[in-house]
């Protein structure tokens, strides 16, 4: 097959892109990334996840990688120099708490060495194989600084969430915006923080473009990620609306499928699959 021109970056996301349903970097993943390093192809991984927990994901990967993480309010040199951090003032999170929130929904905020909930959630533990980024339990009525890298929210009932988001941006829809980076995530950032803005800085600094760069994603907080390159990807487990929120754009296999490796290896490096 013939290489996809003028693509000298590849952006993926972690979840549901990057990593397996069991939340990990297969070996063979791992192999074909080796193979991009090794050909001179700048790396970026962008995630909504914290970057104590992303990074233990991408050392996995031994190959320098560029990390932005919590959607684009940190972001990390491949020597895990803090390049850029952006933290939701106290008062902004505190506006978008103050609605009533469903006993179901788990209610987690960002914080630079923990993450604060008001509930224990073993599936939100699952997505770490290993605890790097610890939960503390916090009654909000009784917390103090709500100051906050960003808001997160879990639910298995998306409708209380795409309810709880309309509430939340009622009160604070001047400062904040979602993402649900899965139908039972829901996401709130800075209305200047988005993986796309985040990648773009990365790339000035190493003298590229997004232009440049090929793309993969799976949720919503990659939609601006996944239209802005030069090529953008969907996965095929992707939710039905975001395929057709970007109609355009191809889909690829499922994360189960290694899809991004495969597609890497069969576009990018012109290797023949099995």
């Amino acid at each position: 097959m013939t290489k996809l021109k003028n693509i000298k970056v590849v952006v993926s996301d972690l979840d549901g892109t990057l990593l397996n349903p069991q939340h990990r970097i297969s070996d063979y993943t791992k192999s074909i990334f080796q193979e991009l390093h090794n050909q001179g192809y700048l790396i970026v991984v962008a995630t909504g996840r914290h970057h104590l927990d992303a990074m233990a994901i991408i050392e996995t990967l031994e190959i320098p990688v560029y990390l932005v993480s919590s959607n684009g309010a940190r972001i990390h040199s491949p020597n895990k120099e803090q390049l850029f951090a952006f933290n939701l003032d106290s008062d902004i999170v505190k506006a978008a708490l103050n609605v009533e929130i469903d006993p179901a929904i788990t209610v987690v905020l960002f914080k630079e060495n923990v993450w604060q909930t008001n509930k224990w959630n073993e599936r939100l533990n699952s997505f770490q194989a290993e605890l790097k980024y610890r939960p503390e339990l916090v009654d909000y009525k009784n917390l103090e600084d709500f100051g906050a890298i960003k808001i997160f929210f879990s639910c298995d009932d998306h409708e209380k969430l795409v309810k709880l988001k309309d509430d939340v941006l009622a009160n604070s829809s001047e400062h904040l915006h979602h993402a649900f980076s899965l139908p039972t995530c829901l996401e709130f950032m800075d209305k200047s923080i988005d993986k796309a803005v985040a990648i773009e800085q990365v790339l000035e600094k190493e003298g590229y473009t997004l232009e440049q760069a090929v793309s993969f994603g799976d949720g919503f907080n990659d939609v601006q990620m996944l239209a802005a390159s030069g090529k953008g990807l969907i996965m095929g487990n992707a939710p039905a609306v975001l395929k057709e929120t970007l109609p355009d754009l191809e889909v690829i296999k499922t994360n189960a499928e290694d899809g991004v490796a495969r597609y890497i290896a069969s576009k990018i490096l012109d290797k023949e699959l099995v």
